[in-house]
């Protein structure tokens, strides 16, 4: 996925000692994404807005907050996350790659 006419953050955000990296943008019409990789590990993040993540790349399993049970994520597919809640995110081998939208 390309995206164009954006303005971008050069400063890295950094998570869980370097495995989980992501970049932050602003499309033309305002609207805020980041996009990055996670390393083999288990990972919790908790949401302001609700959210988008769309898997580009790789495999994970995600539990949403609240909500029994997990489901596996694969390049192609995304999950949402309400706004003021949780996931927990797990990825087992190789990297994962994503876009997230809120």
């Amino acid at each position: 996925m390309q995206f164009s006419n954006v303005s971008a953050e050069a400063k890295a955000n950094i998570y869980f000692e370097g495995k989980v990296v992501s970049h932050s943008i602003k499309l033309e019409d305002g609207s805020p994404k980041t996009f990055g990789i996670m390393y083999p590990g288990s990972y919790h993040f908790n949401t302001d807005s609700a959210e988008r993540m769309e898997i580009t790349d790789g495999t994970c399993l995600v539990k949403l907050d609240g909500v029994d049970g997990s489901d596996h994520f694969n390049a192609g597919e995304h999950f949402d996350v309400p706004a003021k809640s949780g996931f927990n995110i797990e990825v087992t081998e190789g990297i994962c790659q994503y876009i997230c939208s809120y």
